[in-house]
């Protein structure tokens, strides 16, 4: 009975101790395996940051604006804006550079703005000069000029009146020029009144 049992005692104790060295061995692999998950988890998450910094950077990015080349009727209005510094009212002011390597662009610029324009032929004969990308309109009159944003719907800079726009200006102030309501008078002729107008028809 005695060595039946200690039979069984070696045998427990064996077994053991395999299970124990099964441990051992099985261990380092393991520890492998976890720490090759952390690695290659580390550069997933590594890459993903990688690739969404790109994309922002991909966003923030501006369009590049394509220059057309301006027309000749834009080029002889391009001669006509006057350049630099020009005061304006509320002690704004308006700087106009024209570029020398795109010919009949501008940079103008002021507090808090900056924008990139071209020359536009209009109707009226009044130089003007655009920026589409950003919505903003320069106009240049004979006695003054102002700076208007289409987007937000008013006057960037108003009364902006350089040394040349200021004698026209004077001059107007003497001699103003003749209003739009007033109608031309033609020679030999005088307008006649209402009244007048039903008596003869009421004589005939």
């Amino acid at each position: 009975m005695k060595s039946t049992r200690l039979s069984a005692v070696n045998w427990f104790s064996t077994v053991r101790w395999l299970m124990l060295g099964a441990c051992a061995l099985a261990a380092p692999a393991l520890m492998a395996q976890v720490q090759g998950g952390v690695s290659v988890t580390t550069q997933f998450k590594t890459k993903s940051n990688a690739t969404l910094s790109s994309r922002t950077s991909q966003k923030v990015q501006k369009t590049p604006v394509v220059e057309v080349a301006l027309t000749t009727a834009e080029l002889l209005i391009a001669q006509r804006v006057e350049v630099g510094v020009v005061q304006c009212e509320l002690g704004q002011f308006v700087e106009l550079v024209a570029d020398p390597k795109v010919p009949g662009y501008f940079d103008v610029s002021g507090k808090k703005f900056r924008f990139r324009m071209a020359p536009v032929v209009t109707s009226t004969g009044a130089i003007r000069l655009e920026d589409v990308h950003a919505g903003a309109v320069w106009l240049q009159l004979s006695n003054k000029s102002m700076l208007m944003s289409q987007k937000l719907g008013y006057r960037l800079a108003d009364a902006c009146i350089t040394p040349a726009q200021a004698v026209v200006a004077q001059a107007m102030e003497k001699t103003p020029p003749p209003s739009l309501l007033d109608s031309p008078v033609v020679a030999g002729q005088l307008p006649m009144s209402p009244k007048v107008a039903l008596s003869d028809h009421t004589a005939q």
